[in-house]
């Protein structure tokens, strides 16, 4: 874009309109406003976003997903080879509690694996919303987000194969 600012005294290029002169007294200002100063000041770079709200929140998500439903499988494979699940489920269709008795532990810590996944799960939840749309770690907050949504299933899926393994190896109808 040419400039149409042409300094006075200076000859008037062709094409360009010829600017009028101001009225006696009147300070004078460059038709088009003033130019911008090169070289002048530019406003500071807004410094670099941390990515960590979104690698915490992927990291949590991972060990709700993946830490806390590999141990309670273990732990499901521990009950399944100590409690048959005809012993879990009466003749009318009730769960009956105590028959968990013999492996208590197993249970408590089963039941602390899925609150601690159940907690972990939804810190990766909220905090990869807040690394989305903070654009603080945005990847890593999508990631979190998927994978804290499916670590629900995948416990209960690995707690559920897992018992059902141990329940196969102990009480083997055919052997």
């Amino acid at each position: 874009m040419t400039d149409p600012f042409v300094p006075p005294g200076a000859p008037v290029p062709q094409g360009l309109p010829v600017p009028q002169a101001p009225p006696p007294g009147a300070y004078g200002v460059p038709v088009g406003g003033y130019q911008a100063p090169v070289g002048g000041y530019s406003a500071p770079s807004a410094p670099a976003a941390s990515r960590v709200m979104g690698a915490v929140s992927l990291v949590a998500a991972l060990i709700a997903a993946l830490v806390a439903p590999a141990v309670a499988g273990v732990l499901a494979l521990q009950i399944g080879l100590a409690v048959s699940v005809d012993d879990l489920v009466d003749r009318s269709g009730d769960f009956v509690i105590a028959a968990l008795f013999p492996v208590r532990i197993e249970t408590l810590w089963a039941e602390i694996m899925f609150w601690l996944g159940t907690v972990l799960g939804l810190f990766g939840v909220i905090g990869g919303i807040v690394a989305v749309a903070r654009r603080r770690g945005r990847g890593m907050g999508i990631a979190a987000i998927v994978i804290a949504a499916l670590g629900p299933g995948i416990f209960f899926l690995a707690v559920a194969i897992m018992y059902g393994i141990g329940n196969g190896i102990a009480f083997d109808p055919m052997a």
